[in-house]
Parts: structure tokens; sequence; C-alpha cells
């Protein structure tokens, strides 16, 4: 990971400023990546960021939660299961984020309760004010002190008329006002509707918003507006004075093709000067060096050839499910000159109507990633066959490494009876077992084998070949095993396992085949746009290698 440069603010300790980031109107605007493009305007100048993200809900990680509905668990290297938008932070920032720096409702009422129950608070009746804000704020300073940031951005999930999001702003109100507003700035993002039947934009929601940000008892900084198409110069006049904002504080950011061009977007607008100037950090910063970025972006514009990536799944519905996979393919086509197209498609299909398996021929490469349940699992052992049969290059990811296991077992070795225990407990040949220290646990949240371990990699392999090194250090999340007591039955002719952590098999790799490769792990929550995943990026090269190869044999 790379070291962020840290400047004389965090060397001399002076008091570091805040950036709150609060979103309205409604969800799923982007308030994550202009939290990274806020976070990449001031490392851009220099200045080290530190990020925390505030959710709402009562869960207390994100561990649980269903990924068509909120998105990703993305893990991190200490294990935490955190919201998707910690896989923005470490994408777009190059940082390692911690599970302290997500902060949910759950623990914040958890911690107050706990703290009732053990007598803290003996005498006083417990209430929202003071104790839940004094909460909120004790976790921001305590992050602030032993991170030591020139600037802490905070991300607070959900819009500001959620009733949920109301202990947050006034946590916020109270640090602005204990800090007269010189150490902290809000923005706030919005929404700008475009009714076609209308052909103008509609501000009336964004004004809205503003309206219930100062019954908070505070006015935004900087407001940032989300539409369809660039806003005329007269909404953006009209949401400034509306909104009680300097008319170059009323940012436009319109839909853009690729995430990565945010950040400039932004900054060619006067973000970064904004933020210089309500900060008051001007004596601090160095001037802009935004070099990756356009660099990045230059090369995306560029791509011309297109290599396709087929994702047999479950959680085809939300693009987020699996985003941290679909971005390592795009960082891993990036970095080899193509465009990577992504074809969703659900595995049950495949079980209904075997004959659908033919769209599988009209890709280049094969991915089945991580999951969970039974629902669809038929169908992705059937595209993993199918995969190995027709040599299609092919990477499998966690649940897709175990199921390579089992349909090898199955259609190779013979062992019909072949299957995994999460899928049916009473299998009479479990290939794939629940880890051992799994056995005792009967809580579902944060209790699997989570975060970064060793895993070392057998020389003269393939995996070997993709790491360049015999000892790597990659992110997992799962209960289930290759179960050792039956390791027996693989002769190794074909099928290799070819990476180890202790008695646990983490990589396997079939020798005959152009390219499959499946891991434990999952080497995705690593990657971004400069430092590609290695198994993704080979895996693209083999993707790509075949389409050339299919395009030349058409002339034979």
């Amino acid at each position: 990971m790379s070291t962020l440069h840290t400047s004389s603010l965090s060397e001399n300790k002076v008091q570091s400023k805040t950036v709150f980031i609060l979103g309205s109107v409604l969800s799923g605007l982007g308030k994550g990546i202009v939290t990274c493009s806020i976070g990449a305007a001031l490392q851009a100048r220099g200045l080290k960021v530190h990020i925390i993200k505030i959710d709402p809900y009562l869960n207390l990680d994100a561990g649980t939660m269903n990924p068509t509905e909120h998105g990703e668990t993305f893990v991190t290297n200490d294990g935490g299961e955190l919201d998707v938008d910690f896989g923005h932070y470490e994408r777009f920032l190059e940082i390692e984020v911690s599970k302290e720096q997500n902060i949910t409702t759950g623990q914040i009422y958890f911690e107050v309760i706990s703290r009732e129950r053990r007598g803290d608070f003996l005498g006083q009746t417990v209430q929202i004010v003071p104790h839940i804000i004094d909460e909120i704020l004790r976790r921001i300073e305590e992050q602030r002190k032993k991170f030591t940031p020139d600037v802490m951005l905070v991300e607070v999930g959900g819009t500001i008329g959620d009733i949920e999001s109301q202990p947050y702003l006034e946590a916020i109100r109270q640090l602005k006002r204990k800090e007269n507003g010189h150490l902290t700035s809000i923005v706030l993002l919005t929404y700008v509707p475009f009714p076609e039947h209308l052909k103008e934009h509609k501000t009336k929601p964004a004004q809205h918003s503003v309206r219930e940000l100062q019954a908070a008892g505070m006015s935004p900084n900087i407001i940032i507006c989300r539409s369809s198409i660039p806003l005329s110069s007269k909404a953006l006049e009209k949401i400034s004075n509306f909104g009680n904002v300097a008319e170059n504080a009323v940012l436009d950011l319109p839909d853009l093709p690729n995430v990565f061009q945010v950040p400039r977007a932004l900054e060619r607008q006067g973000l970064g000067n904004l933020l210089e100037d309500q900060l008051r950090i001007h004596s601090r910063v160095t001037p802009p060096n935004w070099t990756k970025f356009v660099n990045l972006t230059q090369e995306i514009k560029s791509l011309k050839e297109k290599v396709k990536i087929g994702i047999p799944g479950k959680y085809t519905s939300l693009s987020d499910s699996y985003i941290s996979v679909t971005e390592a393919l795009k960082h891993a086509g990036w970095n080899q000159g193509v465009d990577v197209e992504l074809h969703l498609l659900p595995t049950e299909r495949f079980e209904e109507d075997e004959a659908s398996l033919s769209l599988l021929d009209k890709v280049d490469g094969i991915l089945i990633p991580g999951g969970f349940g039974t629902r669809g699992i038929e169908g992705k052992i059937k595209a993993i066959e199918y995969a190995r049969k027709n040599k299609i290059p092919f990477l499998g990811i966690c649940l897709g490494f175990q199921l390579s296991v089992v349909e090898y077992a199955r259609n190779v070795l013979g062992i019909q009876d072949a299957y995994s225990t999460e899928i049916n407990p009473n299998a009479k040949f479990p290939i794939i077992d629940l880890l051992p220290e799994q056995r005792s646990v009967s809580e579902k949240g944060g209790t699997m084998r989570l975060g970064s371990y060793e895993v070392t990699l057998r020389p003269n392999t393939k995996i070997y070949e993709i790491y360049k090194k015999l000892k790597i250090q990659e992110r997992h999340r799962h209960r289930y095993e290759v179960n050792p007591e039956l390791l027996y039955v693989f002769d190794e002719k074909s099928l290799q396992f070819t990476g180890t952590w202790n008695e646990l098999m983490e990589t396997l790799e079939i020798v005959d085949h152009p390219y499959f490769i499946a891991t434990q792990f999952h080497p995705e929550f690593k990657s971004n746009p400069w430092r590609p995943s290695p198994p993704y990026f080979s895996f693209v090269e083999a993707a790509l290698k075949r389409k050339n190869q299919k395009y030349l044999d058409r002339f034979d």
C-alpha cells in the first residue's frame, strides 16, 4: 500500500480539520464517490486524509446484510465487514482502511446501553442528548487522535431527512459550534431532476434539502448537484440564492462515463480551492498534482478493444453486489489496454434449461464469485463444468473455489455424492466442510474467517507465476474449507492444490487447461486501477488470448 504524504500539520500536532459529507433527496447519488473525490483533492495537495463512514442502520456492521439490498460487504485486512463505500475509499485513494472507521447506530447504542448496564451512568437518565451524541463525538475524536490526519472526512450514510440520521446531524452541529465553524466544512450532495417532458432542471428538491439542514441548525458550505445532464447557469444560480451559498460553492456533477472522472470534474469547478479557503489550509498545501488521475482517465478513454467476461451468480439484480469483482476486472483490463465487458448471468437459468449454457460460448472468460446459500448452486457447478470441458479461461473466488472442487470430484473422479455441507448438511461425501473453529459458533455476525492471512504458494505453478513470490497476503471471508480428511481422492495429475495456509487449501489449478485458477481468498479486495490484482490481471490476459485466438481461427 502506498504511503500518503504527511504534511507539517501532523508533525506539529496542529488540530486537524473535518469535512462532513451529507446526502439528501434520495440515496444512491454517489456520496461515497464524492467523498473519494474530496479525499483525492486533498491528497493531490500533499495532505494526509482519514475517512470515517457513519451508517445509520442498527446492524453492528454490514456482514449480515443481503448484497441485493445493500451492495457487497467489503472486507478489510483487520477482518472488518464494512459498507460498500470502503471499497471505493481504498480503490480511489490507495489507502488501507480499518474496521474501526465504520461507525453504525447499532455500535453507538450497543456501547451506550452496555455502559448503562455496567453502571457508568448511575443516577442519570440515559438519553439521546447528551449520551448518544457524546458517544458519536467521542468516536470521531478518538480516531482524530489515533490517526492524526491533516483533514478528516466523515461521510454520513442515508439522507438528512431520515429519522435515523438526526442524532448525527446534532453531533455535527455541536462540533461545528464548538469549533466556531473554522475547522469544519459541510458538503451537501443533492439531486436536481430533469423531467423529460419539461426539458428543464427543477431545483425545488435541492432547496428543500438545504432547508432541512438549516432546520437542524446548520447550513452547507458547498452544495454538489447530481443530475443526469449538466445544469444551466440559471439553475445553479437559483440553488445558490435559495441555499444561501456563494455561487462558486455550488458545483455541478452530471452523470459521467466513468467514476474516476469525478475528482477532476469537481476540481475544475474549484472544489479543492474551496476547501482550502473554508478550512484555512493554504499554508499547508503543495501545488495540486493530478497526474495519476489524468493518466488513468486518458487510458480509459483510449480503450478500443473489448473482452467479454461472464459472471454466473445469483446477485444479478444489483450491480453493487459484486462491485469489487467487477472493478478488479476493469482494473485488469485497463492495465492491458482493453475494456472489460461484463455479463451477469443468473445461474438458476442454467438449472432450468441446460441448453442455456451455450450463452457461455459468447464470453471470453468465466468467473464464479463468492456467495452464500443454496440458491443457484447447481447452476454454478454446471457453468464450472462447461468452462473446464470447453477450455474457457476460468477464475473461481471463495465459493467459486469450493464448487470447482465439488465439480471435479463429481464429474472427473466420479464421486456423485460429493458436495458442501453448507448446501447439504447431510452430504455423504462432504468434500467441502465447516472449518473446525466454526463448529461451535452460533452467532452469524463477524464470526467467519475474516481478514488477511498469509498464503504459501507452491513453486513451478501457474499461481506462483502470477504472483512471482512464495508468500502472499490476501483477504478472506468464509466458514467452509476443502475437507482435509478427503484430500486423498485427488491424485493431482490434473487438479492440483497449489497454495495453502497451514492445512487449509487456498488455491487450485487444472494443469491441462489453458487457464483454470481458483482461490479461497478474495484478491479483488486489494485491487485498484494503478495496481490490479494479480489473479484478475492474468485471468483477463487469458481471456484476451482466447478471444484473439478465436478471431484467428476464423481465417484458418
